[in-house]
């Protein structure tokens, strides 16, 4: 029997993949939670086989719980379900350690089987992500220059983010018009979009 526990922070959510997962034979849930820290917690009182993450969760995103798990929980292998399937997500994922990762669009079947190969030590990805992480290629932005445009997505203005990032004015514009440059757009804005959309921030 393959021990999973379930970690999502849309009740609905959570309870579907519960009921599916009860549905399947040789899987039982030992554990639901419904953020990062209490996927850690769960993971270290229950210790299952295989815990099923959501990538976006409130307090620890599900890379991050995996990351905690790894070192804490070493046994329970990581799998990521999540509705922002972006290259750069996977391949951070994947270098977390975490074995699996899949859409939300894919089937119970899908992930009963995603379930099995990762709690035996495979891996499993899904195959049309995996194509568009290989086709993305890796990010050429700097981890500043990945900080500085992640606030400027959220729409702050220069000084803020300055302020917010412990820099001048003008280094920020210079990291924000590097970005641009190897972005190979026309601004800020559409940097920190093609940015986001390919999971580089």
């Amino acid at each position: 029997m393959i021990r999973v526990l379930v970690a999502d922070d849309e009740t609905l959510i959570r309870d579907a993949f519960v009921t599916l997962l009860g549905l399947e034979d040789g899987l039982e849930v030992v554990a639901q939670a419904a953020s990062g820290p209490e996927a850690v917690a769960a993971a270290r009182h229950q210790r299952p086989d295989v815990a099923l993450l959501d990538l976006q969760m409130p307090g620890l995103d599900g890379i991050a719980v995996a990351e905690r798990l790894a070192a804490e929980v070493p046994e329970c292998r990581c799998l990521i379900v999540t509705s922002h399937g972006r290259p750069g997500y996977l391949k951070t994922a994947l270098a977390a350690g975490v074995r699996g990762f899949l859409p939300k669009t894919a089937s119970s079947a899908q992930l009963a089987e995603a379930i099995s190969v990762v709690a035996g030590g495979g891996r499993f990805v899904d195959p049309q992500l995996a194509a568009e992480a290989i086709g993305a290629g890796d990010s050429p932005l700097s981890p500043r220059e990945a900080d500085v445009l992640a606030l400027a997505a959220e729409g702050s203005p220069v000084e803020e983010i300055a302020d917010r990032a412990s820099l001048s004015a003008g280094t920020v514009r210079n990291y924000l018009s590097a970005a641009v440059t190897k972005l190979g757009v026309a601004n800020r804005h559409e940097a920190a979009r093609l940015a986001r959309d390919r999971g580089w921030i």
